[in-house]
C-alpha cells in the first residue's frame, strides 16, 4: 500500500514540474534584479551626492565629477529621494498590477509575462548601467525609468500565480504554493549574493548582472512555459499525457475558504491520479468568460485579505527595501556584510511560508493560521528592535522575524489568492485568477508604497524604534482586517469537530 505521500506525488507529472520550476525562478530573477536596488543604496546615495559628505566615495574617484554631477547638496536628502523612488515604483506596480491580472485572463499568460520580463530587464539596464556609464543624472528621468518599470514587473506576479492555479488544484495547494512562493525570498538571497560579488567593481555592474539574466529568463520562459494542462491536452492524446483540461478539474475550484460539499449531480472519478468531474455536455462546451474587475473585488474574501495584505506588505517590503541600508548605516557593518546578513529573513521567510502553507492544509482553514503568526510576528518585532550589534544574535533575530511576517506574506500573496480565484462563486467564470492576484497583490502595493515613504520620513524625524513601533501597528491591522474570517473559519472548525464527535 502506497503512502499519503506517494499518493500524493503521483497525481503530478514532469508538465507540472517544468511549469512550477519556470514559473518559480522567471519570479526569483525579477526579484534578484528589483532587490539590487536596495542591496545598492549605499553606493548610490554616495554616487549622487559631494564627496566631502561621504566618506564612502572611492578614492579613486576625481572630485570635480562628483561635484559637477551630485544630485544633492548632503546624504539625507539623497536617502529621501531613495524613499521616493520607492514609492514611486511601488505605486506604478500596484497600478499595473490592477491592470495586468485583468489583461492576464483575457491574454496568453506567457505573452504577458515575457513581456514583463524582458520589458523589465531593459528598463533596469538603463537605470542601473547605462546611466551610470554615460555619467548622466537626472532626477526626473530616475523617476520616469522606475514607473515604467514598476508598469513592466506588474505584469509578472499575476500571470505566475494564475499558472500555477491552473495547472495544481487544492489538494496540497497550501504546502505546494507555500514552497512555490519562496521564488521571492530566493530571489533577494540571489540578489543579495550577486550585488555583494561585484560590488567592489561599482553598483552599476549590480544592475548589469541582473537585468541580463532577467532578460535571459524571459526568454527561456517564453519557448517552454506551457500555462495550463489544456495546451498539452491541445497537442498530445489524454492517454499519453495523462491530464485533463483544467475546466474538468473540481479540485482546482474548490477552495479551502468553502465549507460547502461538491454539488449534486457531480461525480469524481480517479484517472491515474487525476481527479475530474462528469458534467453535463453543455456546461463542458461553455467557454470560460474572463471575470469583470469590479466583480472581482466583490468576491467573498477579497477585500478583507488584500486590506489585510496591504498593511502587512507595508511592513515586509520595509525590510526588503531598507534591511541593508539599516544594518550599514544603524550597526556600522559594511554594504557587502550588511546585504549577506539580510538574506536571513528571507530564509525566515522561505521556512515560514512552506511551513504554514503544509499546517493550513492540515486544518483545512488559512486565517487561524495566520492570525497566530502575525501575532508572533508583532512580538518578533520587538526583539528585533532591541537587537545587539552582533551579527550571529541579529541572524538569529532577522530568520525568526521573516518566519512570522515572510510566512504569512507569502501565503495570502500565493495560496489564498489562488483559492479566491477558484472559489465556489466563480463556478460560471473560471477566468479569474489573474484579476483577484492582481487585486490583492495591488492593494498590497498600494499600502507597502505609501509605507517606504514613511519609513523614510519617520526615520529622519524620529529614528529606527519608531519605525518598529511603526511596523508593530501595522501588523496588528492586519489582524483586525481578516477578523471576521478568523472567527468564521474557527466557528466552521468548531462545527466540524462536533458533528466527528457526534458521529462517534
Amino acid at each position: 500500500m502506497s503512502s499519503p505521500c506517494c499518493g500524493f506525488l503521483a497525481q503530478y507529472t514532469h508538465h507540472h514540474l517544468v511549469a512550477f520550476l519556470l514559473t518559480f525562478f522567471s519570479y526569483v530573477l525579477l526579484h534578484a534584479s528589483r532587490k539590487t536596488f536596495s542591496n545598492v543604496k549605499v553606493s548610490i546615495s554616495a554616487q549622487w551626492t559631494p564627496s566631502v559628505q561621504n566618506a564612502s566615495s572611492p578614492a579613486f574617484s576625481p572630485g570635480e565629477t562628483w561635484e559637477e554631477h551630485n544630485l544633492f547638496a548632503d546624504s539625507d536628502g539623497a536617502t529621501l529621494f531613495l524613499g521616493v523612488l520607492d514609492t514611486i515604483f511601488l505605486f506604478s506596480y500596484a497600478v499595473g498590477l490592477y491592470m495586468s491580472g485583468v489583461i492576464g485572463d483575457r491574454m496568453n499568460l506567457r505573452y504577458v509575462l515575457c513581456f514583463g520580463l524582458c520589458g523589465s530587464a531593459i528598463v533596469e539596464f538603463v537605470f542601473g548601467t547605462l546611466i551610470e556609464w554615460l555619467q548622466f543624472y537626472n532626477i526626473y528621468l530616475y523617476c520616469g525609468l522606475w514607473v515604467l518599470n514598476g508598469l513592466l514587473q506588474s505584469a509578472v506576479w499575476p500571470c505566475v500565480v494564475a499558472v500555477m492555479g491552473n495547472w495544481f488544484g487544492k489538494s496540497g495547494r497550501g504546502f505546494v504554493f507555500g514552497l512555490w512562493s519562496a521564488c521571492a525570498s530566493v530571489g533577494n538571497i540571489l540578489g543579495a549574493f550577486l550585488a555583494s560579488s561585484v560590488l567592489k567593481y561599482g553598483y552599476e555592474y549590480a544592475f548589469l548582472v541582473t537585468s541580463v539574466l532577467q532578460f535571459a529568463g524571459g526568454v527561456v520562459v517564453f519557448f517552454g512555459l506551457l500555462t495550463s494542462p489544456k495546451e498539452v491536452a491541445g497537442l498530445c492524446l489524454e492517454s499519453e499525457t495523462g491530464l485533463r483540461p483544467v475546466e474538468r478539474d473540481a479540485d482546482s475550484h474548490r477552495p479551502l475558504m468553502s465549507d460547502e460539499e461538491d454539488e449534486e449531480g457531480s461525480e469524481e472519478v480517479c484517472d491515474g491520479g487525476y481527479y475530474t468531474t462528469r458534467q453535463g455536455d453543455e456546461e463542458l462546451r461553455e467557454t470560460p468568460k474572463a471575470i469583470g474587475f469590479c466583480q472581482a473585488f466583490c468576491l467573498p474574501g477579497v477585500l478583507p485579505y488584500s486590506l489585510a495584505y496591504a498593511c502587512l506588505k507595508l511592513v515586509n517590503y520595509s525590510f526588503f527595501f531598507w534591511l541593508p541600508f539599516y544594518l550599514s548605516r544603524n550597526f556600522g557593518w559594511k554594504e557587502a556584510q550588511a546585504d549577506r546578513l539580510s538574506v536571513w529573513y528571507d530564509v525566515g521567510g522561505i521556512i515560514g511560508g512552506t511551513v504554514q502553507g503544509l499546517i493550513s492544509d492540515f486544518m483545512g482553514k488559512r486565517a487561524p493560521v495566520l492570525a497566530v503568526s502575525l501575532l508572533l510576528a508583532m512580538g518578533a518585532l520587538v526583539g528585533y528592535s532591541h537587537s545587539p550589534p552582533d551579527q550571529v544574535v541579529n541572524a538569529a533575530l532577522l530568520a525568526t522575524t521573516g518566519f512570522f511576517i515572510g510566512g504569512p506574506s507569502n501565503m495570502i500573496s500565493s495560496a489564498i489568492s489562488a483559492d479566491l480565484g477558484r472559489q465556489e462563486a466563480l463556478r460560471g467564470s473560471q477566468e479569474a485568477l489573474a484579476t483577484v492576484t492582481g487585486i490583492v497583490d495591488g492593494t498590497g502595493s498600494i499600502g507597502a508604497a505609501a509605507g517606504q515613504y514613511l519609513v523614510s520620513l519617520i526615520e529622519s524625524k524620529l529614528g529606527w524604534m519608531c519605525v518598529f513601533f511603526f511596523f508593530i501597528v501595522m501588523t496588528g491591522c492586519s489582524i483586525v482586517f481578516i477578523l471576521p474570517l478568523i472567527v468564521t473559519e474557527i466557528r466552521a472548525m468548531w462545527r466540524d469537530r462536533r458533528a466527528r464527535t457526534h458521529k462517534l
